[in-house]
């Protein structure tokens, strides 16, 4: 039985690696995200078609544009029944987010600061601010403008968990069972450490796709989960 707090990324090139996976992985995981990676080559196709099959839906396309033109593509996307859509952080986007899944069974998240992000990179980028402080600013900021829930490093989640209301999503990726590769993962923890600081999703990507038997190690992590 599939754990549904785990999400598995189907980061791909095509359309047909991703089903492969997908048919790899069996009952071993009911929730899928789909990314930009795949979204020019079928993802919303692919997605319509994973919805069909009962799984979970997760379109971590980062919308970010002018209100007028989230509102109209988060319209849009409804129509996708995914379960999941991230959106950029910013109060006009997030608001403009909020107004265009109305009505709609979608849940909107806000992404804060990319996992492989430090504060170096948010320097140099022009930030004032350090990964801590403007990933906790971007949330009160998500709830405010009604977001369903956050993107962010399972080392915030903690401090995330303890500032907003019951039912708000905190959503991880960067985890990484012990021992593995963390790749260009910056801030990451292991599945037991982002559960045991109040993430309510895990978002696992090479872990899982690259494993050379991807449905043992998506056990192995629901394993760990459950043992959190």
């Amino acid at each position: 039985m599939a754990d549904p707090r785990l999400i598995t990324a189907l980061d791909l090139p095509s359309t047909a690696e991703a089903e492969a996976l997908v048919e790899r992985l069996g009952p071993a995981c009911s929730f899928y995200k789909i990314g930009l990676q795949l979204l020019p080559v079928g993802g919303m196709a692919l997605a319509a078609g994973l919805k069909e099959r009962g799984a979970q839906v997760f379109l971590d396309y980062k919308l970010h544009d002018i209100p007028a033109t989230v509102e109209k593509s988060v319209r849009s996307i409804t129509r996708a029944r995914a379960d999941l859509l991230t959106v950029h952080a910013e109060p006009p986007v997030m608001r403009a987010a909020a107004q265009g899944k109305a009505g709609s069974d979608l849940k909107i998240l806000a992404v804060t600061v990319l996992t492989a992000y430090d504060d170096a990179m948010l320097a140099e980028m022009g930030y004032a601010l350090g990964a801590r402080d403007l990933v906790l600013r971007r949330v009160d900021q998500a709830v405010e403008c009604g977001m369903d829930g956050v993107v962010a490093s399972p080392q915030e989640a903690a401090e995330i968990a303890a500032r907003v209301p019951e039912g708000f999503l905190i959503v991880t990726p960067g985890v990484r069972p012990a021992g593995a590769d963390k790749g260009d993962q910056v801030r990451t923890a292991t599945p037991a450490e982002a559960l045991s600081a109040g993430a309510t999703h895990l978002v696992v990507g090479r872990p899982i796709s690259a494993a050379p038997d991807p449905r043992a190690a998506a056990e192995a992590i629901a394993a760990e989960m459950a043992g959190a």
